[in-house]
């Protein structure tokens, strides 16, 4: 991917992240006051030491005291009240993208199963919004008041305070190698993470095949193996960045105890008082102590600059769709003009220069061995796959011309594998809606001929089913996708393989709601090997090799079939093949 488009989807994840620059500027206001606040311990440690101890005064400590106490109540709201702000931050983020993504990764799934990209993008954007609600956030707009501390530090004595530089440059030296050192054992691990999990998620949806086939021992295995190396990926990372952390961490400790050795040998000279001895101790932590944060979450900023990389690439591949003008309902005109599809991720066509026209109440049947292009056209008509060359029109307008989801509404489609979704029957037809209409569920179905069907199961329309089917059987999960697809009053309907899982009953009730559609002045595509599934078409359109081989009236295409076929017969010879 070019520079420049890569760059579009950072700029779309930085324009989410800018709707909120008004609350950083309050957490960096905040910050400020915060770590102002923070030198309250060290000047009280000062004037305990230095004054209350010297002058015996009671009413002194009382006084220092409670001026004390206020200022770390105010300290503590304020803390509160940012870590508040950036956890709505957060929020805010991967509310304003979680619509965005998804359609993305849906869309980046339809064309390439299985990528990386979309398989983990909702992972992606929940780690960008675990680090922007995380402390280590907060910890870099400490990180700049760092210097204050350091100053203050310097204030008590020179050397305090380079032995407060020295230290501070050492954990920022510390901090630079753990990011080289953990960076690719952490991505290793998140990629291996994530393969494990498709693996599993795939067992799982075929775990009917597995135990049938007796694979379970087999696909155990093969996750097991997978998770294996996650799991070793993982702890390898974790070892490397427990290393640095607790090196920051036992190292920072070393360095509180040195600057409490240090200001003993000049308090011993007299250079230096015991209380500005204990302040700078406890200011050098505090000045260090955001370094400290940040090494030890490291893998949590790591997993989300992995996770802002890969949605950069998810939303640069995948646009927004831009607005549409909204187009009349169209009429079932469907015409594919010099069609030529390559399938995403590859090189070559699998389709070209397909042409035909369909008109209202016209049925075409499109027929070709395994492999000639049926499915490619399929996904083509639907505008799931992108034409390389050609246009798919409907009703005159090309189908990038219709918003995606209005699209949806005019077309019913039918692929070769028909999935339902967890939830009621009702639900499944009504294409997922939230409310579905009953009467237009029932509609659909009739038009499918699957309600009789339906309401001969336990409970109706209202039955519970599962994402691999539960207790229906092939045919009838095939039947529920075709009332899904006719569901809502398309005008284009789209059959790839509609018969595959049909008994003779199932068969005639396809072409039941195949006459129907026609009656109603729709139109119809059917992908078919038998030819039960073609007996409602009135054209007929041979597939070879992605090409067009013949398209014409049905009856007239088939009788040039049969009789190329019967010529090759004769010109073999007895007994021959040509």
């Amino acid at each position: 991917m070019a520079p420049s488009e890569h760059a579009r989807g950072r700029a779309e994840l930085k324009a989410a992240r800018g709707e909120s620059t008004g609350l950083f500027v309050v957490v960096f206001i905040f910050s400020m006051f915060v770590n102002i606040l923070m030198l309250t311990g060290p000047l009280y440690m000062l004037q305990v030491y230095d004054r209350v101890i010297g002058s015996r005064s009671q009413e002194t400590l009382v006084a220092l005291s409670i001026l004390v106490t206020c200022l770390f109540v105010a300290m503590g709201i304020l803390d509160n009240a940012r870590g508040r702000i950036m956890s709505r931050v957060g929020a805010r983020f991967q509310d304003r993208l979680d619509r965005r993504v998804f359609a993305a990764a849906m869309k980046r799934s339809a064309l390439v199963p299985n990528d990386a990209s979309a398989v983990a993008a909702q992972r992606d954007l929940e780690a960008v919004q675990r680090l922007l609600s995380s402390p280590v956030l907060l910890a870099v707009f400490d990180i700049p008041w760092t210097p204050l501390f350091i100053a203050a530090i310097f204030v008590f004595h020179a050397w305090l305070g380079y032995l407060a530089i020295a230290g501070g440059i050492i954990l920022v030296v510390v901090t630079l190698l753990n990011q080289a050192v953990t960076k690719r054992p952490l991505h290793e691990a998140s990629i291996a993470t994530i393969r494990s999990e498709r693996i599993g998620e795939q067992l799982r949806s075929e775990a009917e095949v597995m135990q049938a086939l007796g694979m379970t021992g087999a696909g155990f295995d093969r996750w097991q193996k997978a998770r294996g190396v996650a799991l070793t990926e993982s702890i390898s990372a974790g070892d490397k960045t427990s290393v640095f952390s607790n090196t920051t961490k036992t190292f920072r400790m070393f360095l509180q105890s040195a600057m409490l050795g240090l200001g003993a040998y000049l308090v011993l000279k007299g250079q230096l008082s015991a209380g500005a001895m204990i302040a700078g101790s406890i200011l050098m932590g505090r000045a260090l102590a955001p370094i400290e944060v940040a090494v030890g979450q490291w893998a949590l900023v790591q997993r989300a600059q992995e996770g802002w990389g890969r949605l950069s690439e998810l939303l640069s591949r995948i646009p927004e769709e831009p607005p549409h003008t909204a187009l009349p309902r169209p009429r079932a005109v469907l015409e594919a003009v010099n069609l030529t599809v390559v399938p995403p991720g590859e090189t070559m066509a699998t389709l070209r220069m397909v042409s035909f026209r369909l008109e209202p109440g016209q049925a075409l049947g499109v027929v070709g061995p395994s492999g000639s292009g049926k499915s490619t056209l399929a996904r083509a008509l639907i505008g799931v796959w992108k034409p390389a060359g050609g246009k798919v029109r409907l009703d005159g307008a090309a189908l990038d011309q219709y918003d995606p989801d209005v699209l949806g509404g005019y077309m019913g489609y039918l692929p070769q594998r028909v999935s339902l979704f967890d939830g009621t029957i009702a639900e499944n037809i009504a294409r997922l809606q939230g409310r579905p209409d009953g009467a237009k569920v029932v509609e659909a179905a009739k038009k499918a001929a699957a309600h009789d069907m339906i309401l001969k199961l336990p409970e109706g329309y209202d039955t519970r089913v599962s994402a691999v089917g539960g207790r229906l059987s092939g045919g009838q999960i095939q039947r529920i996708g075709l009332a899904r697809a006719m569901y809502g009053d398309p005008v284009i309907l789209v059959l790839d393989e509609p018969n595959s899982n049909l008994d003779n009953d199932g068969s005639m009730a396809l072409n039941l709601a195949i006459r129907s559609m026609k009656d109603e002045g729709k139109s119809v595509l059917i992908m078919a090997h038998r030819p039960a599934a073609i007996q409602e078409c009135d054209l007929l359109m041979v597939m070879e090799d992605g090409m067009r081989k013949a398209f014409g009236p049905r009856d007239t295409v088939l009788r040039e079939m049969v009789k190329n076929h019967t010529e090759i017969i004769k010109s073999a010879g007895p007994g021959g093949v040509a």
